[in-house]
């Protein structure tokens, strides 16, 4: 599929910091942006909707996916998140959302942030990135940014039940058999433990600036 511009894939775990970036970033270059997560949630979501488990079967509701499906308020609640890493695991499932975001990128290019943008959506992305940072950290990030205190009594508890969440969904996209999250080869890794978002933003457009300007060198 021909493209008008450069593809930007923006890979890594949940609560790493890549959706910020992203969005960041396609701003920075003037490109559209895909979340590319909310598909799976909200096919997830529709597969809930239906009382059905989501690690059944669940192609049909990636098929009847519509724009305003994505623009749910529960997209980004626990339970979204583990039905879309069940509905994720289902090859057909993928199948039909690979051509959604393969067109998305056509017309003009796109930045995307997903788990497997640089390795199976877009192999050939003009730039990679792999964002990422330890469990404890983007724990703690989920946790503010839903509005917890850290000072609340049960604030540790949340925190551990959180975390195991989130190791319980890194393991289910790195081990599943269809397209599972990977550092591409490619791909420039960047830690955002010790980072801030502006900073995180400079490197990642510092090396994406380099990149593209190489390619057309």
């Amino acid at each position: 599929m021909t493209r008008g511009g450069p593809v930007i894939a923006v890979d890594g775990p949940a609560a790493a910091g890549k959706g910020t970036l992203a969005r960041k970033l396609a701003e920075a270059l003037g490109l559209p942006y895909l979340d590319t997560g909310l598909l799976y949630r909200a096919v997830g979501r529709l597969a809930l909707d239906a009382g059905q488990d989501p690690a059944q079967p669940a192609e049909r509701f990636a098929q009847a996916l519509t724009p305003e499906d994505m623009l749910r308020k529960d997209l980004r609640l626990p339970d979204a998140a583990l039905a879309a890493s069940k509905v994720a695991a289902q090859p057909a499932v993928r199948a039909a959302l690979v051509e959604t975001q393969r067109r998305f990128a056509a017309r003009q290019g796109a930045v995307l942030d997903g788990r497997d943008i640089g390795t199976a959506i877009f192999p050939d992305a003009d730039v990679k990135l792999f964002i990422t940072a330890s469990p404890a950290t983007r724990t703690l990030r989920r946790f503010l940014q839903s509005g917890g205190d850290p000072a609340a009594p049960d604030a540790q508890t949340q925190l551990q039940a959180m975390e195991d969440a989130l190791r319980a969904r890194d393991e289910a996209d790195a081990s599943r058999d269809s397209a599972p999250m990977r550092v591409a080869d490619d791909a420039y890794v960047i830690e955002t433990d010790t980072l801030d978002a502006q900073a995180v933003l400079a490197e990642a457009l510092r090396f994406t600036r380099e990149r593209l300007v190489a390619a057309r060198g």
